[in-house]
């Protein structure tokens, strides 16, 4: 059975879940692959580098902060969240942002540890800083920052002063670059992108009917989800209340985006993957998450096929 497959963490399951994303990774940029120049097939090979990165650290955040338990559920749920939307995997800005925030991610849960409290705090503000370069509204993604001093540093007032140091110390690298690059200042014209709230592209069958799937996923889950966070140790609760977070964020981020062509949605693939595979985990009905992952599976399929 595919759940029992999965339910263990073995290398080969990653180089499935490799396989799996490569083969969709190749339809969605077929062009830029094998259509144009050795530079260009370079460079979209280094972004499916990256994508799988991502994969890993979704892998790596979970098993180290015992988000979910030892197994590939959650590997290969961002693959297929990923692949469903074949447009998350051409947008190379955001696939590098969305790496970019999961590493912060990993710094801000470790805080937990109470060690190297101000390196961590300074490192998941410059990642996320770093990320809004590529895609501007991930920078909402600092509310996880400060949600982690508020839960770990609330007494410690110089906690709060190192987002604002990190942001400055980046606004002084890119400053600094773009003047020997452009002999010009970086403004805050290049940085900004403005919102769209055009979602006419989500009646396109090809969007509505994945997304209408994970919505109804997510709603579904969610409710599993709080019991997990519920009958958690006092340890792991603030971990599972980030990954909550974390997924609101993300939503908010797609709205307020200026793309509107799903590859916005990237960022909500890691905290969902998360929270359905704690579904997995505590759902005694094994036919059904069966016939789910089998759908999720597939699905892309099917809309690579006939979309």
């Amino acid at each position: 059975m595919l759940t029992s497959f999965f339910s263990k963490s073995r290398p080969i399951n990653f180089v499935l879940v490799a396989v799996y994303m490569m083969s969709f990774f190749m339809v969605a940029n077929f062009n830029e692959l094998f259509g144009t120049s050795l530079l260009s097939f370079f460079k979209e090979t280094g972004i499916f580098v990256l994508l799988l990165l991502s994969v890993v650290m979704v892998n790596f955040i979970s098993k180290r902060n015992e988000l979910t338990s030892r197994n590939s559920y959650k590997t290969i749920l961002f693959a297929v969240f990923a692949c469903l939307f074949l447009a998350s995997l051409k947008n190379n800005d955001v696939i590098i942002a969305n790496l970019l925030v999961l590493l912060s991610l990993r710094r801000i849960i470790s805080l937990k540890s109470q060690r190297q409290t101000v390196q961590k705090i300074f490192d998941a503000t410059f990642w996320i800083c770093l990320a809004s370069l590529f895609f501007f509204w991930s920078i909402l993604f600092l509310f996880l920052v400060y949600f982690g001093v508020l839960v770990h540093e609330g007494y410690r007032f110089k906690s709060w002063l190192i987002p604002p140091i990190a942001f400055l110390t980046l606004l002084s690298i890119v400053t600094s670059v773009h003047l020997y690059i452009y002999d010009s200042f970086y403004t805050f014209s290049t940085w900004f992108q403005s919102s769209n709230f055009d979602f006419s592209a989500y009646r396109e069958p090809v969007i509505l009917i994945p997304l209408a799937l994970l919505l109804a996923l997510t709603l579904w889950t969610s409710f599993f989800y709080l019991s997990v966070i519920q009958k958690s140790s006092a340890t792991n609760k603030t971990p599972l209340f980030m990954v909550l977070l974390f997924t609101l964020l993300s939503i908010t981020v797609a709205i307020v985006a200026p793309t509107k062509n799903s590859s916005e949605l990237l960022f909500f693939f890691a905290p969902l993957a998360i929270i359905v595979t704690n579904y997995f985990q505590v759902s005694d009905d094994k036919w059904f998450r069966e016939g789910l992952l089998w759908i999720l599976l597939l699905l892309p399929v099917f809309l690579v096929s006939f979309f």
